[in-house]
């Protein structure tokens, strides 16, 4: 027989061999907190909460028509040496597919088609870009679509920044030495 003594367990030994169950209970409930948003944020990338955040409606661009959205409301995000960059979405009408070459958004106006701003890309039925926000841009500034043809025509719509993203607008106002 051995003669050795048996220690007593320390105070956190005994907790630890207690809790250990119920600490990795916790652990598997902490992600849990966070499907909601994991859920919400894969429905939107799959399409099946619409083109964006929110819809601004749908516009037309020459002879084709266009449904426009803001990706995520809220404030630009930063971008380091480009800017502050917001997204949008567009969604180009199902007979104008085959006859559109590119789609570009920007904020103000283009003065020709070598500036028309952010290649729009993605799929057809949703395509994405991030617009720059130039330091000029105003409350009254406007979100101008451009889109090419095939046949090398060139088609341009403005909307208002102030329907395209209040929230942009919001963010601009609060800017030091904004504009009117």
């Amino acid at each position: 027989m051995s003669n050795a003594i048996a220690q007593p367990q320390s105070t956190a030994k005994r907790l630890w061999h207690k809790y250990r169950f119920h600490l990795n209970i916790v652990l598997v409930l902490i992600p849990l907190g966070f499907m909601p948003a994991y859920l919400q944020n894969a429905a939107m990338f799959r399409g099946t909460l619409g083109l964006g955040e929110r819809d601004i409606g749908e516009f037309a661009v020459g002879p084709w028509t266009a449904r426009v959205a803001e990706w995520h409301v809220g404030e630009p995000e930063a971008e380091g040496q480009a800017g502050n960059m917001k997204e949008f979405t567009v969604a180009l009408c199902q007979a104008c597919l085959p006859q559109v070459k590119a789609a570009y958004l920007r904020i103000g106006k283009p003065r020709s088609l070598r500036t028309a701003g952010a290649l729009l890309s993605g799929s057809p039925y949703r395509l994405m870009a991030e617009v720059v926000v130039p330091k000029t841009t105003t409350a009254s500034s406007e979100l101008w679509l451009t889109v090419e043809g095939w046949d090398g025509r060139v088609h341009q719509t403005a909307i208002p920044l102030t329907q395209a993203s209040p929230s942009l607008v919001t963010w601009l106002e609060r800017q030091p030495g904004a504009r009117p």
